[in-house]
């Protein structure tokens, strides 16, 4: 056992040394022969228009999506066919909002009605719009916008959790005749833009953020550490006016003694600009480009290590979670999981607001099994009583060794009445079976407790008062099921 455990050991280390050798002289070579060929090459040759033209197409698909579907909202004639029905029966409307939110992945979809001022929400009937209250003005601008402008981008708090900043496509709904009947639309999450943007900047290793018509930076991705303005950026105070001037533009200009190559493009249907950089530093930059090389390696070189080590050490993890979890002798839950489970079930009867209740199973009259027959059956009587509880439940119940001869089971979703109905099919089972152990015929009978959990109850607490109504149980007779209904 010690010399296996030692030549798994050498073989462990052996194989660790291999690949982090091996990896140690292929990212080296890498790196030389990148860092040497970098040295003839000049930012010139990159493309960066391309890449810009490359990135506008894909927020086209990405970032376009939810202007899309707030049109298509804002024409639907449902919308407008209940607006112009006094807004009666608001849940369907609602319903209609969840299902545009779950079917099109927003984070939030809304309408709100010029005649009542209600903020309709997927979930409900938010507020009541009102012209005096700063986090409305958005409304009011929208439906302020000139008569060739149907919608606006903006970013804002949610008002369904004020705690999520929200890229909103404000659209205008209209009646059958062109009247002005409310403003609709769908959100998408600043954090999900952002990743889009970082996905673009790591695609093509450039600096990527969007501006409004003002120059003022709306969006980046984490690692940006520009100026909040095109106007207080160092280098691009003399070039922002005719960046916002433009429909697209290409300059240069210098910043922290780099040359830094500058790509501007209106994005005409949220009225930004999309800006990507790069810095004038072949060598630099080649050298980082090595870099994310060397890391994608060492990646690969970390997860051959994890396999390995899953390979080598997964198999004693495995044991040793089931030695701390399961009864060695039986195969049931040990009592010191059932707190974990029993916080498990709680959290999910919490979410769907049903019952949990519990049984505490005694075996009468086990002490003289064991007396009659010796531990040896006595430990077979447990196991085999332990397959009759199982087939009894089903695959949501617990099973737990409580102690000895005690056992416990956790019922979620079952109430008091249930469960001391599967209570008494169990102590009928244990009652008419008789138990064959190396040719002995035994037999066996049980006492149950059952309690159902009450609210904000511990775990302790729920227990005693099951254990109560199994000593109870035992005192009037044993082969029982009692009832705690305090």
């Amino acid at each position: 056992m010690g010399n296996n455990a030692w030549n798994d050991k050498n073989k462990f280390i052996w194989l660790l040394s291999v690949l982090l050798l091996v990896a140690f002289l292929v990212t080296s070579g890498i790196s030389y022969k990148v860092a040497h060929d970098s040295l003839s090459q000049q930012i010139e040759s990159n493309t960066l228009p391309l890449t810009s033209d490359n990135i506008y197409s894909e927020i086209q698909q990405d970032l376009l999506r939810p202007i899309f579907i707030s049109s298509l909202m804002a024409q639907d004639t449902f919308v407008r066919d209940w607006t112009l029905s006094h807004e009666q029966e608001p849940e369907k409307l609602i319903r209609y909002l969840k299902e545009i939110q779950e079917k099109y992945d927003t984070v939030t979809s809304f309408f709100v009605s010029e005649k009542s001022r209600h903020y309709y929400h997927s979930t409900g009937i938010l507020k009541q719009i009102q012209d005096v209250e700063p986090d409305d003005a958005w409304y009011f601008r929208v439906r302020s916008l000139p008569e060739s402008e149907h919608y606006e981008v903006n970013i804002d708090a949610d008002t369904a959790d004020r705690s999520k900043t929200t890229v909103f496509v404000n659209y205008k709904v209209f009646d059958f005749e062109g009247k002005f009947i409310g403003v609709t639309g769908v959100g998408l999450a600043v954090e999900k833009v952002k990743s889009l943007i970082e996905l673009y900047q790591k695609r093509y290793n450039r600096r990527v953020f969007f501006t409004d018509r003002q120059g003022n930076v709306t969006l980046h991705g984490d690692e940006y550490d520009g100026a909040d303005s095109l106007q207080t950026s160092p280098g691009l105070e003399n070039l922002a006016t005719r960046i916002l001037t433009s429909p697209s533009a290409a300059f240069s200009y210098q910043r922290n003694g780099k040359t830094v190559y500058l790509n501007s493009r209106l994005v005409p249907e949220f009225k930004w600009y999309l800006i990507v950089e790069q810095e004038d530093a072949p060598q630099e930059r080649e050298l980082l480009n090595t870099f994310w090389g060397n890391l994608g390696l060492s990646l690969m070189v970390t997860l051959g290590i994890l396999f390995i080590s899953n390979m080598t050490l997964g198999r004693y993890q495995r044991k040793l979670e089931v030695m701390a979890s399961t009864d060695k002798l039986t195969g049931a839950a040990n009592r010191q999981v059932f707190d974990e489970y029993f916080r498990q079930a709680l959290d999910k009867a919490k979410l769907a607001q049903s019952p949990i209740s519990i049984l505490l199973l005694d075996i009468d009259h086990f002490k003289k099994v064991n007396d009659s027959y010796g531990h040896g059956i006595g430990d077979l009587v447990l196991k085999t009583m332990t397959n009759m509880l199982r087939g009894a439940l089903q695959q949501q119940d617990i099973l737990c060794r409580w102690g000895g001869e005690e056992f416990l089971i956790l019922l979620p979703g079952m109430d008091l009445t249930r469960a001391a109905e599967l209570a008494e099919q169990i102590r009928e089972l244990i009652f008419q079976r008789e138990i064959k152990v190396n040719g002995l015929h035994i037999s066996i009978t049980a006492s149950i407790g059952v309690a159902e959990h009450q609210a904000q109850e511990p775990a302790e607490d729920l227990i005693k008062r099951a254990d109560l109504a199994l000593y109870q149980a035992k005192e009037a007779g044993r082969n029982q099921v009692v009832l705690n209904h305090s």
